[in-house]
């Protein structure tokens, strides 16, 4: 069988004279040299070099046979991509089956290939195809690629991409979601030794409690419009804690011009359901539709912070693409796409003014600009924004500018700030450990209801629909420790995660919670991070983690 390239040059890695040239370059860049200079210096025999994802390899090899002792700071200098799990956990995304959709949103590509608003030739929805959207396939085969370039797979948020998720029937959700957590503790044992089998989606999730990859963030993507309380309380039975809301926008008429199908009132009451079940929220806001302005998106973007003020946003520019019906409405020259200068100028504009509680995901969908008829085809947009900002002399402060990441931190010197902000149904507390710098090393999001009902008469999350964790509570939506991704249990000079920070940022919110009259605090605890949550007091309860304040 003939080998490609890539594969002969793993073969000749994989033999004595190989794994000894690896051991070679890895003792090199140990003592001080720079990764490329000792690569250099020692080349494949016939021809090449050795790239990062063999030197990991290599590096694994020589722990697992005991001639190595682990050396941390080694596996950082040769990781892949360190910056996928800089945010202190590891990201796998996974992409459902094409499926019908209930919007008729005109911006959106159809390709009957893919789910809806997904192209084939995007890199994670391609990962999708290639795996025949099968979730164990795509988690499995995303956690031996993350371990191959050597980042730690113990901690996974799963990101489920793919249309409306809410549409999907709810026997394929859960035998999504059950699959996606098989293939997370797959080659689990009982005492005896023998592989742990899960039943159903709640041994799958028994079992993950303490599997060695553990689900610490469950993520979907739905409409507005899909929003109740019975669908929230099916979303927690699935151990879902984050949610992405298509919002596009937050202006009648431009919603109604691209034939979204739901207005801005529906956003703002899914918003307040949403926060008061605990869930994250993430909100996808798109400049450039149809019927905008450089003004009017200006003026739409400030209502984000009013109400919905969501903890993380994903600016998506419209892009204009030809298997979507904005085409023909841009052939008619009725739609007219930003300049790249425009809508550079647009984001660093808007920029400046996210609160210090939300965090800025994206700047731009990952299409291919081969897919893009007209205007914004860099996919570089954040780093011109950025570009932009420095030349005016401003920065952005949302949460993703100001996360610690690899940097190392003296926990002496972290401030405990607490930023207090109203939101629909509820008083937020954003509680963060910065550095003296205005780094973020920690969070916990704190949420008081409050009785005032949102608009659109908000319906209540009353104990007939598995609330009752939440009769008279106070909820914790989210703890999150920055800094490279460690494994459970392991520490690293000035690294902020197991320093004990979430620790001291829940007694901190038990407090206020305490103070503002709360008899207990609820947590929307993921499975994986269960038993950190009950070795702090919590106790189970149907849909949440919960702590008596008496």
């Amino acid at each position: 069988m003939k080998m490609n390239s890539e594969e002969w040059q793993e073969a000749r890695v994989y033999t004595p004279e190989g794994l000894e040239n690896a051991r070679k370059v890895l003792e090199e860049i140990r003592g001080g040299r720079e990764i490329w200079q000792a690569v250099r210096k020692h080349p494949v025999a016939g021809g090449g070099y050795l790239p990062k994802h063999l030197l990991v390899a290599a590096y694994h090899d020589l722990v697992d046979r005991g001639v190595w002792q682990p050396d941390p700071d080694l596996l950082a200098r040769i990781r892949m991509k360190p910056v996928r799990t800089l945010s202190g956990v590891t990201t796998v995304t996974v992409l459902t089956k094409p499926y019908p959709c209930p919007g008729k949103c005109v911006f959106c590509p159809t390709d009957a290939r893919m789910p809806k608003s997904y192209l084939p030739d995007e890199p994670g929805a391609r990962r999708g195809l290639e795996h025949n959207f099968d979730p164990f396939s795509q988690v499995q085969s995303r956690l031996q690629a993350l371990e191959a370039v050597g980042h730690p797979t113990d901690k996974v948020e799963l990101l489920i991409l793919g249309g409306t998720w809410s549409s999907y029937r709810r026997d394929y959700q859960e035998w999504f979601v059950k699959r996606c957590f098989d293939a997370l503790n797959a080659g689990r044992r009982s005492a005896s030794g023998d592989p742990l089998q899960a039943g159903s989606l709640e041994e799958a999730h028994q079992i993950n409690e303490t599997s060695d990859h553990r689900n610490v963030g469950l993520v979907i993507e739905t409409r507005p419009d899909e929003i109740d309380p019975l669908e929230l309380a099916w979303l927690r039975r699935l151990g879902v804690t984050k949610v992405q809301l298509g919002a596009q926008s937050l202006d009648d008429r431009i919603l109604q011009l691209n034939q979204r199908g739901h207005d801005a009132a529906e956003t703002l009451r899914a918003c307040a359901l949403l926060r008061s079940a605990g869930f994250k929220i993430v909100l996808h806001w798109m400049p450039n539709l149809l019927g905008a302005t450089i003004d009017s998106d200006r003026e739409d973007f400030s209502r984000l912070w009013t109400g919905y003020c969501p903890d993380e946003i994903k600016i998506y520019p419209c892009q204009l693409l030809a298997n979507a019906d904005l085409y023909p409405i841009w052939q008619r020259g009725e739609y007219q796409p930003y300049t790249q200068d425009e809508l550079t100028g647009l984001i660093a504009d808007v920029k400046p003014s996210i609160p210090a509680y939300c965090r800025v995901n994206r700047v731009i969908r990952d299409i291919p600009s081969t897919n893009v008829v007209a205007g914004n085809k860099r996919t570089s947009l954040r780093q011109d924004v950025h570009a932009e900002l420095a030349r005016r002399g401003q920065r952005c402060n949302c949460i993703r500018c100001r996360e610690v990441r690899g940097e190392a931190i003296d926990p002496a010197r972290l401030k405990l700030v607490d930023t207090v902000y109203p939101a629909a149904c509820a008083e937020e507390h954003f509680l963060s450990f910065e550095t003296p710098a205005g780094q973020i090393a920690g969070y916990l999001r704190l949420s008081l209801p409050e009785e005032a009902t949102a608009p659109g008469d908000l319906p209540r999350l009353g104990s007939s629909n598995g609330f009752e964790d939440l009769a008279g509570a106070a909820l914790v939506r989210e703890v999150h420790v920055y800094g490279q991704s460690l494994p459970v249990g392991v520490e690293a000079a000035g690294a902020a995660q197991h320093i004990g920070l979430g620790t001291r940022l829940l007694a901190r919110g038990e407090e206020i919670a305490r103070e503002k009259g709360f008899r207990r605090l609820a947590v929307i605890s993921a499975v994986g991070t269960r038993e950190y949550y009950l070795a702090r007091g919590f106790e189970r309860g149907a849909l949440y983690l919960v702590k008596s304040l008496s």
